[in-house]
């Protein structure tokens, strides 16, 4: 079983859903596991020195390009690999769904066929 921790790990940095300017600093804090008071800190020194645009267009793509952080903590590997695909491909998303979908009710017709089959009837009384 996975930790919160892990899962904000293994995908790469999410943005943060409580932060305060589009969640990157806190995102990238939480990915590193880093105090987000000082990455702030680092990022307002930089824009500083850089003379504002180049930190500000770095921070929007960043903003762009960070997934945003899941509503409900991911408890498996198959949960993060569901919401990474979400993220980033709805398609993608739906495909895996119809996909699995379309296995179940596989299985499901296979199941009745077997229960519905002439020799179910026969073959259960025989084996009580």
């Amino acid at each position: 079983m996975t930790t919160q921790n892990d899962w904000r790990r293994s995908g790469g940095p999410y943005r943060a859903r409580d932060g305060l300017i589009l969640g990157v600093c806190k995102g990238i804090a939480r990915h590193l596991d880093f105090p987000v008071f000082w990455v702030r800190i680092i990022v307002v020194a930089l824009t500083v020195l850089t003379w504002v645009w180049p930190v500000v267009i770095l921070y929007v793509v960043a903003a762009l390009i960070m997934k945003p952080e899941p509503v409900l903590p991911l408890q498996s590997e198959e949960d993060a690999e569901f919401y990474n695909c979400l993220a980033t491909s709805r398609q993608m998303a739906l495909h895996r769904l119809q996909t699995g979908l379309e296995r179940l009710d596989r299985r499901i017709r296979r199941i009745e066929d077997v229960v519905t089959a002439r020799g179910y009837d026969w073959e259960r009384r025989l084996n009580e």
